[in-house]
Parts: structure tokens; sequence; C-alpha cells
């Protein structure tokens, strides 16, 4: 038998059981009304943004690869070394960094040197060359430090500067081979011989006529006209001989003592002049005068200078008698000086007349010798020598042949590849260089083209989120550089330049942001949907005050940048803009 509470819990169960299943019945059951308002559309409502205020940047952005810039052939202008003997490469050159004054390979044992130029190296340097060539490498040899001149000439001081670079490096700079030794050795001889043989001729033709004497004598009248001419000098250089001088020493003195007694007589006749001499006088009559006064009363009166006066006048007549007496003696001292030199001046003509004509009995004997032509002749021959020594002399010494320099526009730059090896002939290509900076090659559309200008900022970043400074270095043809890839989709080639290289690697994948506007200063920013431009022309945006209720506010507009508008107008930070309907 079941006990009452056993059944209690099973009837309670039941209930629930079908409480739970007409629950679950109702909830599927629904009226074709209900059903009719689930399945219908919402309420249309506006969507809307906030207005911001924030710095605005308008950027490109392009993706590229990081390469170092400008590529460059290099080739060897010429032969390295003084000989012309097959060229080939002892040294190859070597990947990496390579700076102005270093040794990019070397040819035959012999260096090839990197100097910073325009000019393309084209010939051998010899002593005398001028030319831009040389200005480069005088001042490639000052900016390393070997105090060349920049002359522009080629000149002693140049080859001691590079002959001090090639020791610098370990080498010798490339001094006459010997073919040219021996040519100039020839031509130095050829000049000895023609001395000696115009001497001997010379011998010959003094041996055939008694020119002696007359040798003799021309060499007096030489002696004679420079010993007239140093006297005139003298005499020009002199003042007054020593005995005019004496006389006008003692013309000086009286003429000083007359002014002396002069200035005596005239102090004496002042003095006298402004002191009075006391004369008695008598009282006035009809008055008397006490007894202490019944004497006479001295009076002034003026004194005698009739000797004074005389005296003056004697010293004035004796002062102008010396000045009288001076001009004497400085006139007679002139007129004897110009006698003597008139005098030495005739010297000098007739020893003049006397040399000249001691070198016509000269040169008239030596014309009437036999061995007069065979001198000529001798003479001529050591002039043709002397002159095809000079010429030859010129470029005698040490040359920079057209190999041993290869000029690049910058450096320091990279070798990048390398086109010979050790061992082989060089021919040719034999390596290329770019510049020590990094570059990124990319294109943009024709469109983003137009907006970009070189110089412009930009920005470098690598995968991993690093970024660095760069610059917007050239657009369209200036930016296709020889010798880099080609730019994809067509497009217009853009050549980028990053600043600070650390941490950058070559043949990485970046991307650029060329940054082609900003704003100064945070602006109002709403979304570029949300501006309507009306029939007149005006932009308009439609300002959300109240729920699904709006109010057109007329805007001006400035930058645009990654789907956002700048705007001026009646907005304020936090207005909530439409952008469509939903």
């Amino acid at each position: 038998m079941r006990s009452p509470r056993r059944l209690a819990a099973v009837v309670l169960a039941g209930v629930v059981l079908v409480a739970l299943a007409g629950w679950a019945v109702s909830t599927r059951l629904r009226s074709p009304a209900d059903e009719a308002a689930r399945r219908a559309a919402p309420t249309p409502s506006l969507v809307t943004a906030a207005v911001e205020r924030r710095r605005l940047v308008s950027t490109v952005v392009v993706n590229g690869t990081l390469e170092y810039g400008s590529p460059l052939p290099v080739g060897l202008a010429g032969a390295v070394g003084g000989a012309s003997e097959l060229q080939r490469a002892t040294r190859a050159p070597r990947p990496g960094r390579i700076a102005e004054g270093g040794v990019l390979m070397e040819v035959n044992g012999r260096p090839v040197f990197v100097l910073r130029g325009s000019v393309p190296m084209h010939r051998t340097i010899t002593p005398g060359s001028e030319g831009d060539d040389v200005i480069q490498v005088q001042r490639a040899l000052r900016r390393l430090g070997h105090r060349a001149p920049a002359t522009g000439v080629f000149d002693p001081a140049t080859v001691a500067a590079l002959t001090r670079l090639y020791a610098a490096k370990g080498y010798q700079a490339q001094r006459p081979a010997l073919a040219d030794r021996q040519t100039y050795e020839t031509l130095r001889k050829a000049v000895r011989t023609a001395k000696e043989t115009l001497a001997a001729e010379k011998q010959a033709l003094d041996r055939g006529r008694d020119v002696l004497p007359l040798k003799l004598r021309l060499k007096n009248a030489r002696t004679g006209l420079a010993a007239a001419r140093h006297a005139l000098a003298e005499a020009r250089s002199e003042e007054l001989p020593p005995a005019d001088e004496a006389r006008l020493s003692a013309a000086d003195s009286a003429v000083r003592a007359a002014e002396e007694r002069l200035l005596e007589a005239e102090q004496a006749l002042a003095a006298a002049r402004t002191r009075p001499t006391s004369v008695p006088t008598a009282a006035p009559t009809g008055t008397p005068a006490p007894a202490a006064t019944a004497a006479a009363q001295p009076t002034a009166s003026p004194a005698d200078t009739r000797l004074l006066e005389l005296r003056v006048a004697n010293a004035r007549a004796d002062l102008s008698a010396a000045q009288e007496a001076r001009d004497l003696v400085l006139k007679e001292a002139g007129q004897t000086r110009a006698a003597r030199i008139e005098q030495l001046r005739a010297a000098v003509r007739a020893a003049q007349e006397t040399l000249a004509t001691a070198e016509q009995a000269l040169r008239q004997a030596r014309q009437l010798s036999p061995a007069r032509l065979k001198v000529t002749g001798a003479r001529a021959d050591v002039a043709a020598a002397e002159e095809m020594l000079a010429e030859y002399s010129r470029t005698y010494g040490v040359s920079i042949p057209p190999g041993e320099v290869v000029f690049l526009p910058k450096l320091p730059a990279r070798v990048r590849k390398v086109s010979v090896k050790a061992g082989q002939r060089v021919e040719g290509e034999v390596a290329t260089v770019t510049s020590s900076s990094f570059a990124v090659t990319a294109s943009v559309e024709a469109a983003e083209s137009e907006l970009l200008r070189a110089g412009m900022p930009a920005t470098v970043e690598l995968d991993t989120g690093r970024s660095y400074p760069a610059r917007l270095t050239a657009v369209g043809d200036k930016a296709k550089v020889p010798g880099s890839a080609a730019v994809e989709g067509g497009g217009q080639p853009v050549l980028i330049t990053p600043g600070p290289a650390k941490g950058l690697k070559a043949g990485t994948a970046v991307t650029a942001r060329i940054t082609v506007g900003a704003t100064k200063d945070p602006v109002l920013v709403v979304p570029v949907a949300a501006v309507i431009t009306s029939a007149d022309g005006r932009a308009r945006v439609r300002v959300e005050y109240a729920a699904d209720r709006t109010r057109d506010v007329e805007v001006r507009t400035g930058l645009s940048a990654d789907g956002n508008v700048e705007v001026t107008g009646a907005l304020k930070e936090g207005d909530r803009v439409v952008v469509g309907d939903a």
C-alpha cells in the first residue's frame, strides 16, 4: 500500500508537466496579426555622426621597397698604368660602402681611385694639363687634406699632393715609362752635344781671327760706360757738393747771427720806448706852496731812442745782406751741380759711343771669319734642341692615367653589383654603384600625382609598425631611376628618400605616406557623406537637433582626408550631422 506523501508527490509532478507542456505550446502559437506585426519593417530613422574637432592630415599612400638610390654603372676611361699592356683585374671591386679617396679595384697591381666630380675622366693628365678634370682632382685632394692648389693646372704643387695621396694608400704615383725616360735623356744629350759644338765653333772662329784686342776694347768700353752711369747716378742723388755744403752752412750761420742781433736791438728799442724819463717842473704861479713842497716836482717825458732805432735799422740791413749772401751761395751751388751733371751726361754719351764702336768692330771682325756660318748653324742647333727638350718636358713627369681615377657625382657611395672578377680582363663595365642613402620607388594614380610636389614630407612605415621621417624627392619622369624596378600599374613614378637610415635594410617592403596637406591647428570635421551641395553650388549639412528632426546649416569646406572634410559655419563640436537614412 502506497504512503500518502508519495501519492501527493506524484500528483504534483504530473501537474507541473502538464503546465510546462501548455506553456511550450502557447509560445509557438501566434495570431495572424501578431505574425504580420513581427514581420513588418522597422520605422525609418536617421544615421548621424558627431562633429569632431581635430587636426586633419591628408596623405597619399604608396607601397614600395627600400633600395639604395641612384644606381650608376662604372667603367674605366682607359688604361691603368703607363703601359698599354693587357689590362687584368688583380683585385676586384668589393660590394659595400666606398668613400672619396678609396680604391675601387686594382688593375695590373695599380689602384683605381674614386673621387667626387661631374666631369668624367677622359684623358691622361700630364704636367701642364689644364681643364675641369684637373680642377676636380685638385678639389678632391684638398678635401682629402693634401694641400693642393686650385689653379686648374696640373703643376708641381698638385703633383706633390697627388704623390702624397698614392703614398697614403701604399702605392706610387705613375712615373714616366721606360720609353719616355729614354726619350727625355736622348733630348738632354742632344742639347749638351749642340752646346759643345757651338763652343768648339766659337773657339775656332776666335782662333781664326785676331779678335782678342777687340774683345778687350769692348770689355773696357762696357766698364767705362758702367762707371760713367754710376757717377751720373751719384751726382743726381747728391743735393750739393761738399764744398758748397760748407759755404751754405757758413751762410746759414751768418743769417742766424744777424737774426739774433736784430731781435736784441728790437727788444732794447721796445724796452726804451716803454720806460719814462723824470724831469723837474715848477709849481703853478699864484698859488702859495707849503714848505714841504716848496721844492720842484719831477715829471715823466719820452726817452731818447734814436740810437736804438739806428741799431735796429743796421741789424735789419745786416740780416738782409746775410740772406742775399745765402741765396747767392745756393744759386752758385745749383749752377755748379747742373754743370757737373751735364759733364757726366756727356761722359755717358761718349762711353756709349765708344761701346758701340767696339761692338761694331768686333762684329765686323767676326763676320770676316770663314767659321762664321758654322757658329751660326751651331747656335740654331742649340736653340732647336732646347726647344724640343722644353716641349717634351712640359708633359714629362708624374701623370694620372685615364683608368686610375673614376669620378662619381656623389660620395660616399655603395658598390652594389660587381661585373668583373680578379684575374679577368677589364673590358667595359666593372661595377654598379649607388648612393649611400635609401630610396623608395613606387607609383601613384595620375590624379594623385597632381597633388604631389617634390619636397613634401612623408613617412616610411615598416611591417613592424616602426616609422621613419622621409621626403618626396621626385615625381614623374624625374623619379625614374636608371636600373630601378619598373613601377606597377602604369601610374606616375614617385621617389621617396628616408631621413636617418638606422634600422633600415635594403630590400625591405615599406608603406610610405606622403603628406599633401594638413591643418595647422585642430578644426571641425565631418564625414564627406554629410556634406550636400545645393543647386546654387553652396555646401550644407543637416544637423539633428531632436529625434528625427533636422535643420540645414550652410558650411564652407576645406581640407579633405580619410573620408572626412574640414568645415566652418554655425556648427560646434558634438553636433550630430546626418550622413544617411536607415
